[in-house]
């Protein structure tokens, strides 16, 4: 395997993320906005804290995931490349006669993943960075924001203190591995949010939001007819996405899969029949 792969499984490693969406929600009813239309608790966050979260439509579907920092004034909101137009788009739908502005910050900033079992373990000098607990692959890890201009700089200070550069194949390889889904591969927006087993996105106490009155029905009913699994089957080809087929005598759907030479079988992510 690629020295970016070994070093996300076994050291550390860094992630050149510029590509995803970084917008900033500014205004004194941010909060309040943000609570009411995303999944998870948002009102009672103070600067420093961060969450993961859904926007689901009235319907209960997931039309976005979102990791949310809260800082000094504003709201970091940090998503999928391919949201970044989406995600303002369905905010501000829900802009009445609230007090909030939303900006795309994702040129003038940068976006460092540091993942790995010895992320934790690279100490960087301080400056302007902003450190969220964040991870593309589901190892131990988290997420630098910088102004763009102390981007080349910050690299150098991870590489020197170890941290080796991983592609983004190395990154789709070990998140397949640790069976943590993609937004647009493997959570689309016709999923509820009890079929991806993502629950650390979906408050339960915090009141009314949009969707909430379908993921509360899902919850008293107890049971959603397909969740999102993480699969080994044997074999070196992995199957397309959108492959039907049999897991323990349920019927499962492919959404993403990966040969992996550290496990020596096919990885996969599919939704599967519930018993």
């Amino acid at each position: 395997m690629s020295e970016g792969y070994d070093a996300l499984r076994d050291g550390a490693a860094w992630l050149d993320l510029d590509s995803r969406g970084r917008i900033v929600a500014r205004g004194r009813d941010r909060a309040r906005l943000l609570h009411a239309i995303t999944s998870n608790e948002v009102k009672k966050m103070v600067p420093g804290d961060s969450c993961y979260a859904f926007l689901l439509s009235p319907q209960g579907r997931i039309q976005a995931d979102l990791h949310l920092l809260c800082l000094d004034g504003h709201f970091l909101i940090d998503t999928e490349g391919s949201l970044r137009e989406k995600v303002p788009q369905l905010i501000r739908r829900y802009i009445i006669a609230d007090q909030v502005e939303l900006e795309d910050v994702t040129a003038q900033t940068a976006c460092i993943g540091v993942e790995g079992p010895a992320a934790e373990s690279l100490r960087l000098a301080p400056g302007e960075q902003t450190i969220a607990p964040f991870t593309v692959t589901g190892q131990p890890g988290y997420r630098i924001y910088c102004p763009a201009a102390s981007k080349s700089a910050l690299v150098e200070q991870l590489e020197t203190l170890g941290a080796k550069a991983a592609s983004a194949d190395d990154a789709r390889m070990v998140r397949i591995e640790n069976g943590k889904p993609l937004y647009g591969e493997d959570i689309r927006d016709t999923t509820l949010p009890q079929e991806t087993q993502q629950m650390q996105a979906v408050n339960f106490n915090k009141g009314c939001y949009l969707g909430q009155e379908i993921v509360e029905r899902i919850r008293a009913q107890g049971r959603v007819n397909k969740k999102l699994e993480r699969l080994e089957l044997e074999g070196a080809e992995p199957p397309a996405p959108g492959t039907k087929l049999q897991v323990d005598g349920r019927d499962a759907e492919i959404t993403s899969a990966i040969y992996s030479a550290h496990f020596g079988k096919v990885i996969a992510l599919a939704y599967v029949r519930t018993a």
